[in-house]
């Protein structure tokens, strides 16, 4: 057979085929790049007008999805304050499917909640207030303080940050040293900055801890916060610290999205974990499991920042730590941050039972029995160092909400619970706003089947560690 010689010819050629029953080769679908663009094809002038002119909609848009999934309310369980007096949120704020209560769920095998579509809203993923833009987001608490104390502004033009200020921890949060037990909580009441870190701690750590902590503290480039005109910034930004999110060496519940998973479509949201306790620790990273907190301090400035995109932060300036003094110090002070005081516990990290209530021991008693928790959070600072994958895709069918694909979230690390009440919201993406919406969640994911009064009991003595 001859080659066709026109483009005429070559269509029916391939009319021929398909008249013979034979199906013709089809391309297949485009697939999304890993890459980002590195050049933007919209002026910034024309991005700032269009991303602050839509904030609004983007805003009350993921407001609504909050209100369909929680109770926002501020009620203070009254039987627990943070380290500073701020008041420990209480009840559980998931919404439960019209028509179903909690003792029905707990009723159910996974497949039939699965079936009936009778999963909490406020148990599947949270999605970021803009989740196919993403980015580094923060409270406006941390904001305000950071622009008064250094002139940096973190504010966005395009997103706010989305939970209410009760049910996140207390701000400026408390440090204790696992070197200075005897000093208590060593901030002062202060928010830690590059302007006030050596009257605060010259005196306290020594020299390379206080070089690891200046640079924990100095703004570097970042993916929406740098000097480009790829930036969420309405003006050039000196970029954003490690201690901006994980501030005052806590967590101030600071958001952004994994930068390891591909489509966007399919990367998580992040809850920043609280630094405190990391000396005692083996992986990091919600899912990474990164090695050493050394690996984890290099991966989030030169990874993290901008997403896994190396093109992109060589572009916006890309922070290249040097990993014998640089990264050794940051490290360093990281490693001595500790957990806050917890009166009641042993050395064996189980309640002392002259010190401890009533409640207190019967909800340690649903821990290490029929709550099962133990399994994974174990004394004396109530992990394993591991992973464990929960399967939560068990309970729902997956599905796209406001931009996030409800797929499983796979292998997740223990974190501590030492200190658990301080840093709220919980799991890595934030979802469970309280403790009791902690609990409830377990209940379902474990099937333990725990009674009104053990749940409660329960609460109580995650309040004491």
């Amino acid at each position: 057979m001859t080659q066709p010689r026109s483009l005429a010819a070559a269509s029916l050629l391939l009319v021929a085929v398909v008249g013979t029953g034979l199906v013709a080769a089809q391309d297949p679908p485009p697939r999304k790049s890993s890459y980002m663009p590195v050049v933007p094809k919209e002026p910034f002038a024309s991005v700032l007008k269009r991303m602050s002119g839509e904030k609004a909609g983007v805003v009350q848009k993921h407001k609504s999805l909050l209100g369909e999934r929680y109770d926002l309310g501020d009620r203070p369980a009254g039987d627990a304050k943070m380290f500073r007096g701020k008041a420990v949120q209480g009840g559980v704020r998931a919404k439960l499917p019209a028509g179903v209560t909690w003792d029905q769920l707990t009723a159910m095998t996974p497949a039939q909640i699965r079936e009936k579509g009778a999963w909490p809203l406020g148990f599947l993923p949270l999605p970021h207030p803009n989740h196919p833009e993403g980015g580094m987001l923060f409270p406006q608490f941390h904001i305000d303080e950071i622009k008064k104390q250094e002139a940096r502004d973190l504010q966005r033009f395009d997103l706010d940050f989305d939970l209410p200020d009760h049910l996140l921890p207390e701000f400026p949060a408390p440090i204790f040293l696992i070197t200075r037990t005897d000093l208590g909580d060593v901030s002062q009441g202060r928010q830690l900055t590059i302007d006030n870190f050596m009257e605060i701690f010259d005196g306290i750590l020594n020299p390379k801890q206080l070089e690891g902590l200046r640079l924990l503290l100095t703004p570097f480039p970042q993916q929406q916060f740098n000097q480009t005109e790829d930036r969420r910034t309405a003006r050039p930004s000196r970029g954003v610290a490690c201690l901006d999110c994980h501030a005052n060496g806590h967590t101030n519940a600071s958001t952004h999205l994994v930068g390891d998973i591909r489509p966007q479509e399919f990367r998580r949201r992040i809850d920043t974990p609280s630094l405190r306790g990391v000396n005692i620790q083996r992986l990091f990273g919600s899912q990474r499991a990164l090695k050493t907190v050394e690996d984890f301090t290099e991966f989030e400035q030169r990874a993290a920042y901008f997403d896994g995109d190396p093109v992109i932060a060589t572009k916006k300036g890309v922070n290249v730590l040097e990993r014998a003094s640089q990264v050794h110090f940051m490290a360093e002070f990281q490693e001595l941050l500790d957990f806050p005081p917890a009166p009641k516990l042993g050395i064996d990290g189980k309640l002392d039972p002259a010190l401890a209530s009533p409640a207190e021991m019967r909800g340690q008693e649903v821990f290490f029995g029929k709550g099962t928790c133990s399994t994974c959070h174990v004394p004396p600072y109530y992990t394993d160092n591991t992973m464990h994958n929960l399967r939560l895709e068990r309970f729902y069918k997956p599905q796209t909400i406001a931009g996030r694909v409800t797929s499983g979230d796979g292998p997740i690390k223990t974190f501590p619970l030492r200190g658990i009440k301080e840093s709220p919201p919980y799991l890595n993406d934030g979802r469970l706003l309280t403790l009791d919406d902690a609990v409830e969640f377990f209940n379902l994911v474990l099937q333990t089947k725990l009674s009104a009064e053990e749940k409660k009991d329960l609460v109580a003595f995650l309040k004491a560690l």
